[in-house]
């Protein structure tokens, strides 16, 4: 092969290699518009939820309420970037042992983000959409005791 040629392929690669990496965008920076912290207002009180960013693949949120000064703490999550799958993460206080249970990346994109694991006893789903820039839905479903549930939290970005 001349090196004429051999130069115009490994141009051309390059060139592909670097359009690839423009546009790639992994599944952890589309999740981006989740940072903040979110309200569900219900008849008992606010639930929150805050999200974090805790590193680049890396988000750490929480779940939790505000009684007087005292803030009661539901579950801790991490939403880990591992090669290229997104896992949601959640420890729950009296749930599982205290030990974190993994939800796989079902499907991410802009505005939505689900996750699943079908072996876990409730919830086998866990999803966020988003609805604006300050508003969302997160959504629990799955069997439990063979019948199909869904728990739906509509949620507004509070303003800090």
């Amino acid at each position: 092969m001349k090196t004429g040629a051999k130069f115009f392929i490994t141009v051309v690669s390059l060139a592909i290699f670097y359009a690839w990496t423009i546009n790639y965008k992994n599944d952890i920076q589309k999740a981006e518009w989740l940072i903040g912290t979110w309200e569900n207002k219900t008849q008992k009180g606010s639930i929150y939820e805050t999200w974090t960013k805790a590193g680049n693949n890396e988000f750490s949120g929480k779940s939790y309420s505000v009684k007087d000064k005292d803030t009661i703490i539901f579950e801790n999550v991490r939403l880990v970037q591992e090669k290229n799958r997104l896992y949601y993460i959640p420890t729950v206080k009296n749930q599982n042992e205290g030990l974190p249970v993994r939800f796989a990346s079902k499907a991410i994109s802009e505005n939505q983000l689900v996750f699943e694991n079908p072996k876990h006893d409730f919830p086998q789903i866990i999803a966020y959409t988003k609805i604006t820039s300050d508003s969302l839905i997160a959504e629990i479903s799955g069997t439990i005791n063979g019948q199909r549930r869904k728990q739906t939290f509509p949620m507004k970005r509070v303003k800090r």
